[in-house]
């Protein structure tokens, strides 16, 4: 198979713009497969790369959040073929690791992936002279093209419109995953998600789905707060009001609070408003080395539960598939999410977007052949 040229949204350091790039790609290895990138959500977790909040280092295709077609398969591939549609994980579990033995693969130790890491067995994109080139996550959705671990590409039903598949990815995951996976929301149970974004949006459509009520959404913007009455709320409060009405829920608290935002002061406000014996969720992501303040008599009196939710506790090849199928169901109205869909060479302006706290998420629909 000759090399590829393809286009990518590259990370040039901590504060700069996006470099849009034409880029040489490598045919697939051995347990690899060629995706033409369909569509790509623009995620917070490429805006804290951009910001320096998480450090990467320079010369990486951001995006981790796609869909796409599989154009070519490497070696020694099963289970997929040309053409399918396919959803990309961020983790390609090695299955090897005791956490992927134990059936965590979430929380896999050593993930596989083309461009995960840059050694020489792994590099499968370069700049015209030769560089190697780093793929976030193992994926770089923000490619018009990429080659990815054939575990990371899991393959979903045609009828799923890219521009939501490209979503299950990560945030529809992420926040529905939380919900039913991680802490096992139950009917009649009282829920608080804190965040209207992408991932917050998710969890209270999956929370609606499980029968939770009430189901409190809480955020500072006023939009997010009308989209989440539309995603299933049944009610929609400002962070200032948001105190006095949960502490009227029946045990001074709720079932169940998740936090989707990742700020030390909503992951204490989480804490704060979970009643005794309820269970705080934490699924946002903080700045590396941000700190949160847990005042540890009350909470171990009470009896509260604190739990990290990684990707939702979501093994992708099982949960992609039924994900798409709640959707298509019409059991989680997924097309709220979308606010924009844009070109690749617009999402300088959608990370500038989300700094505004403007929309749930903005998706790339990739035009090159």
């Amino acid at each position: 198979m000759t090399l590829r040229h393809v286009r990518g949204a590259v990370f040039t350091g901590p504060g700069e713009r996006l470099a849009i790039e034409k880029l040489i790609l490598d045919a697939p290895g051995r347990g690899e497969v060629l995706v033409r990138m369909l569509a790509s959500g623009v995620c917070r977790s490429d805006l804290h790369v951009v910001d320096g909040e998480w450090e990467r280092p320079a010369g990486v295709v951001l995006g981790h959040e796609g869909a796409g077609v599989v154009e070519a398969l490497g070696e020694d591939v099963q289970g997929l073929a040309v053409g399918q549609l396919v959803v990309l994980a961020w983790i390609a579990p090695c299955t090897r690791c005791s956490l992927c033995v134990r059936g965590e693969s979430w929380l896999c130790t050593d993930p596989r992936g083309a461009g995960h890491r840059l050694t020489a067995d792994l590099v499968r994109l370069r700049r015209g002279d030769g560089t190697a080139m780093g793929v976030y996550s193992g994926i770089g959705t923000f490619g018009s093209a990429q080659v990815v671990a054939a575990e990371a590409a899991v393959p979903v039903d045609p009828r799923m419109p890219p521009r939501i598949a490209a979503l299950i990815g990560c945030a529809v995951t992420t926040g529905v995953g939380a919900v039913v996976n991680t802490a096992h929301v139950k009917p009649g149970g009282s829920v608080v998600v804190i965040g209207a974004g992408g991932v917050g949006l998710s969890a209270i459509m999956a929370a609606r789905m499980t029968g939770a009520d009430p189901l409190i959404a809480v955020d500072s913007v006023p939009a997010k707060l009308a989209l989440s009455l539309q995603a299933g709320a049944t009610d929609a409060l400002l962070v200032g009001d948001a105190a006095k009405v949960i502490a009227g829920l029946h045990g001074g608290g709720a079932d169940h609070v998740l936090e989707a935002i990742g700020m030390a002061g909503t992951i204490e406000s989480a804490i704060d408003w979970t009643r005794r014996g309820g269970t705080t969720t934490l699924i946002g992501m903080t700045p590396q080395r941000e700190r949160a303040a847990l005042d540890v008599y009350p909470f171990v009196e009470a009896g509260q539960r604190l739990l990290g939710s990684n990707y939702g506790s979501a093994v992708p090849a099982r949960d992609f598939p039924l994900i798409c199928s709640w959707y298509l169901e019409g059991r989680l109205p997924l097309d709220l999410l979308v606010t924009e869909t844009i070109a690749l060479e617009e999402v300088d302006a959608a990370l500038g977007a989300m700094r505004r706290r403007d929309g749930a998420r903005r998706v790339i629909i990739h035009t090159d052949p």
